[in-house]
């Protein structure tokens, strides 16, 4: 499987989220950029997910249908042609970094998947239904990985 490079202008893999893109700044989505996916790509997938939250993974975000000749999203948009998902706050499209306090830093792992065919998802899908649908259909991941803490 290939890779692909995902990043973002408003920070470095590895390192703090800007306040802006949390539930306690402006709560909008941050700017991404990704280089193009595989020959083959049906659509592209994105979540955003926190392995750190004290009741198990809990996802911010997760936008379906991507077109495969989308290489970015702007921020506070969701990627072009995408539909986006409810996430675990029970909201459709992004809500930002909202760790509790005190509870130290948390990690948010963007991920950009390039599927070989499109992914069936019903309801309000979990972080790990997404994991386990993806299985098998990618032909390239990316990720980038922020931290936030309050």
């Amino acid at each position: 499987m290939t890779g692909i490079e995902l990043s973002s202008a408003a920070f470095d893999d590895h390192t703090v989220i800007p306040r802006r893109y949390s539930g306690e700044g402006e709560n909008i989505s941050p700017p991404l950029t990704w280089s193009a996916t595989p020959e083959g790509t049906a659509e592209l997938v994105l979540l955003c997910e926190d392995p750190d939250a004290p009741g198990g993974t809990f996802l911010h975000w997760l936008v379906t249908g991507i077109d495969p000749g989308v290489t970015g999203a702007e921020e506070g948009q969701k990627p072009r042609g995408g539909l986006p998902w409810p996430n675990d706050f029970g909201h459709v499209g992004w809500d930002g970094p909202m760790p509790p306090p005190g509870h130290g830093p948390h990690r948010y792992f963007f991920r950009l998947y390039a599927l070989s065919e499109p992914l069936t998802l019903h309801g309000r899908p979990a972080a790990d239904t997404v994991h386990r649908a993806v299985e098998g259909r990618e032909l390239a991941v990316g990720t980038l990985v922020g931290t936030y803490q309050r």
